[in-house]
Parts: C-alpha cells; sequence; structure tokens
C-alpha cells in the first residue's frame, strides 16, 4: 500500500501534515515525496507541522521493495528526482514548518527534518544517516544542507561512520532545536506552531526568502565539478556496494562491502 501525507487543520491557523507509511516505518514513496514537492505551495496555513505517523518520524527512503532488475534505474528515480522535489517543495514553503520528531528520524527522513525551519524531539529520538551503510553517495546538495547545519566535522561523523545518535547529541550539534517530555511532541509542537502563527506573516516569510538566498548563494560550484559530483553519484546505483547495502538492510544482516 502506498504511503500518504494527511492533512489535519487545527485552530489557529495551524495544519498539521503527517508523514503515513506505517507498514514500512514511514518510508518515503514517490506518493509521499510528490506531496511534499506539490501540496505545500497554495495550502491555507499560519503554520504547518510535519510529523510521522505513530511512533516514528521516518525511516528514510523506500528501497527495501525494488525488483532486482530494474534496481539501479528504478532507486536512482526515488532517491534522486522526487526527493529533491520535496525538500524543494519544503524550501520554498513560505510558511513556517515545525518538524515534530518521535521515534526515529533515518537518512531522508532526516534531512526532510533539516529541511524544516524548527525541529523538537522526544528524548527517545534517534537520528542517523546511514549511506556508507548501503552502498550510496549521497547528493552534493544534501551533504551542503548538513554542513550548514552542524559543519563539516559533524558531517563527516554523520556520512562517513554511518552511526545513530541520540536526542541530547543532536540537540548540542544543532540538529534539533528542542528536546520536549518523552509523550509531549505533538503538544510542545502545536504550542511552538502557535507562537509562529501569531507573529507577523510578512515578517516571517520575508525573513524565510533572505535565509534561503543567503544559504544558496554561499558558493556556487564550478558546471563541470557539478557534472562530475552528479556522475559519481549516478554511478552509485549501480555499483554492486549499493546492491549489497540495501540487500543487507532488508535481511537485517552486516554488509559485505566490495568497493565496486
Amino acid at each position: 500500500m502506498a504511503g500518504q501525507v494527511t492533512r489535519e487543520d487545527l485552530d489557529h491557523g495551524v495544519v498539521r501534515l503527517t508523514i503515513s507509511n506505517p507498514g514500512k516505518r514511514n518510508a518515503l514513496d514517490h506518493p509521499i515525496l510528490d506531496s511534499l514537492a506539490n501540496d505545500l505551495v497554495d495550502i491555507d496555513a499560519r503554520c504547518l507541522i510535519l510529523t510521522g505517523e505513530g511512533p516514528i518520524f521516518s525511516a528514510g527512503y523506500d528501497i527495501g521493495d525494488i525488483p532486482e532488475a530494474v534496481f539501479a534505474e528504478e532507486a536512482e528515480k526515488l532517491i534522486a528526482h522526487p526527493f529533491a522535489s520535496a525538500l524543494e517543495g519544503l524550501d520554498r514553503c513560505e510558511i513556517p514548518i515545525v518538524a515534530a520528531i518521535s521515534g526515529h528520524a533515518i537518512g531522508g527522513g532526516l534531512e526532510i527534518a533539516l529541511a524544516c525551519d524548527l525541529r523538537i524531539a522526544e528524548p527517545s529520538a534517534k537520528f542517523g544517516m546511514p549511506p556508507a551503510k548501503l552502498g550510496l553517495v549521497y547528493s552534493h546538495t544534501g551533504l551542503r544542507r548538513f554542513i550548514d547545519a552542524v559543519g563539516v566535522p559533524r558531517t563527516r561523523e554523520l556520512f562517513l561512520l554511518g552511526r545513530r545518535i541520540d536526542a541530547q547529541t543532536a540537540l548540542h550539534w544543532g540538529l534539533i532545536n528542542e528536546i520536549c517530555p518523552e509523550g509531549t511532541v505533538a503538544d510542545q509542537a502545536y504550542a511552538m506552531a502557535v507562537e509562529l502563527a501569531n507573529n507577523a506573516p510578512l515578517s516571517i516569510s520575508g525573513n524565510k526568502r533572505i535565509l534561503r538566498e543567503l544559504e544558496s548563494a554561499a558558493g556556487e560550484l564550478d558546471p563541470k565539478v557539478e557534472e562530475e559530483l552528479l556522475a559519481l553519484r549516478r554511478a552509485c546505483f549501480s555499483s554492486g556496494d549499493f546492491r549489497e547495502g540495501v540487500a543487507a538492510f532488508a535481511e537485517r544482516r552486516d554488509a559485505r562491502f566490495m568497493g565496486n
């Protein structure tokens, strides 16, 4: 069954959007990513809350069920294109967005949360980036987002070691803004959303626009270098390491990477 993003209209102009794919730990599939890419532009709200259904925010890309015969092609289609569009949808949204994180925010799920304006989490939440465990070369735009948030040393730690960190560490690094008591993330996110909704919309949208432009202007890549980085990323989808990483993940075993 395909995932979806459900909508709940709350008081004070607050809208809660819930990533719902519970059978797959709220993994990000095409319908979820398409909704994030396309449905935020004309939404009528003063503030948005983005959360996950049940005890988890999102386990990342939904790549576990891609058939072997079309694995590389379909994996790249899922990860590269709809995901990039979903991030663009979050980035260009003029309404402030609060990510309410309970449970895990892993891989693409963590980057989706990082694309929100503010993030709060419960103490039991875990955060991680598993590309090194999957044989995946991450996008340079995604790595830049993490560098902007936590700096180069922490980004290296997240992406090269592939370890998961707890909420207290995430707060210390700047991945999240606040830890709330266990079981209260929905209430705390709503309280923060109401506070944001009561602020001046023109100020918020204007400051969001300026912040977005400042971040994007922090040094453009040479077009030749960017094409090389894109080619490097595309090549990983056909690699044995990526297939092995995803197979090991699905089979709940340690991966045996061969470097090809």
